[in-house]
Order: C-alpha cells, then structure tokens, then sequence
C-alpha cells in the first residue's frame, strides 16, 4: 500500500500567526501518527514563515525516531539544508529546485541541466544515511538524467495532474504512468506530491500503483477544519487503499 506522509507546513503557519506554541507543531506531528500517517513531511524553508529550524531539532528529537516513522525533509540542497540533514538524520531528504522567496513548490528539477550538481548533493546527502528524493516534472527524458545522479526516488510534481483531473483525468495521469514505467525500468523508487487530495488521490494510485508514499498537506489541514485530523487522516488513508 502507498504510504501516507502528512506535511505540516500549514500547522506550523497557523503557530506562527500569533505566536507562541498553539497549535504544538511537535503534538500535531505524533497525533497525525497515531492516528495513522506512516510519515511525517516538513519544509524549512530559509525565511522560517512556517517550519523553524527549531522545529526540525524538536521534531527529531521528541517523537521522530524508529517504530516505522518516516520522517521526510525537503527543501532546496543549500548550505542551511545540508546542515540539517547532517544533525538531524531524517529517514529521507527530498530535493526541491524552489528558490528562497517561492510561495510553494512548482516545477520539477532540470536534472539534465542540474546533473552535476544534485549528483554531488546525492552522495552527500546519501553519506548521512538518508534515503533521496528528486522532486520531478513526469518526463522520461529528466528521469534518465535523474537515474545517473544516484538518486534513490523521484517525487512526482503532482499540480498538472490535480489541475486537468476534472477535466480529463485519464489524459492527466498519462504522461505520469509513461515516466513511471520508466521509472521502474530504471529502478527508481517512486513518490508523488502537490495538490494532491480526496479528489483525486485514489485514481492516481490506482493507476500508478508503484507509488511509494505521497506527501499531502494543505488539502489535508484544510479538509481536517471540516471533518477533525483524525477523520481526515483516516478518510486520505482509505483513499490509498487500506
């Protein structure tokens, strides 16, 4: 079954409106376990507007350590990010070619063009016992490249396919299942993120059943301001297939 890693950047931003530690970012964390996510997702971007870098330390430290968890780091490879994969050791360190005033992540990377450079970050990264993931466009040709970086998974750029799903969802998903084969093909593991919710998940991984984990959280925390965390936890996890 696909695993379902909830990222918390919007707990973290609803903390930092007001200041203080309501809602505890750490709490909300363990609760999303115990109600069932396999993983935890987090985003430290440089100016701090949601995950800080105490957060990351707090996070490691209070619950993220063995039982399962996977605690998952992305962000864009700069001295800062590398620092933090090096201390903190989260079980996978996925790579996103965001710059420091982005909104929120949306492209792929070049792995053509950004070759040399993620391979470098790859086996650095990989040097501190994490697992790597590239964040990726679904292109056959940039999955080629991203294989020679030694990069362990992709994760999949998920908006294109969110955004056409309404309007034709088998055409959406096809350029998705091609890279995925290849992907396969390749041995590449495969994960998949961005604007991905009860809408559309199942079908994506119904048809991309090679999908490993999906990172999900604005739809997630939106949803759960309806239905409660723990129902919407549940909800997403049926959508995966349990």
């Amino acid at each position: 079954m696909t695993k379902l890693s909830v990222n918390i950047n919007k707990i973290a931003t609803i903390r930092n409106a007001r200041g203080g530690n309501n809602p505890d970012v750490a709490k909300v964390a363990m609760d999303c376990i115990r109600f069932g996510a396999h993983g935890i997702t987090i985003h430290p971007r440089p100016d701090e507007r949601h995950i800080t870098t105490k957060d990351v330390y707090d996070l490691k430290e209070r619950m993220l350590t063995g039982n399962g968890i996977e605690f998952n780091i992305e962000g864009y490879p700069d001295a800062r990010y590398l620092k933090l994969i090096k201390e903190t050791k989260p079980h996978q360190a996925t790579l996103v070619p965001d710059p420091p005033d982005a909104l929120t992540s949306n492209s792929g990377w070049d792995t053509e063009k950004n070759q040399l450079f993620l391979t470098d970050i790859v086996a650095e990264l990989q040097s501190y016992g994490a697992r790597v993931s590239i964040f990726l466009n679904p292109s056959i040709e940039m999955m080629g490249y991203a294989k020679q970086t030694g990069t362990n998974r992709i994760e999949f750029y998920t908006e294109p396919y969110a955004s056409h799903y309404h309007i034709d969802k088998a055409e959406s998903v096809k350029p998705y299942i091609l890279a995925a084969k290849e992907a396969v093909k390749l041995g590449i593991g495969i994960n998949a993120g961005h604007d991905l919710d009860l809408n559309n998940l199942r079908y994506l991984v119904s048809q991309i059943p090679e999908i490993e984990e999906v990172s999900i959280g604005h739809a997630l925390i939106c949803d759960a301001l309806y239905l409660g965390l723990e129902n919407t936890i549940q909800m997403y996890l049926r959508q995966l297939g349990k």
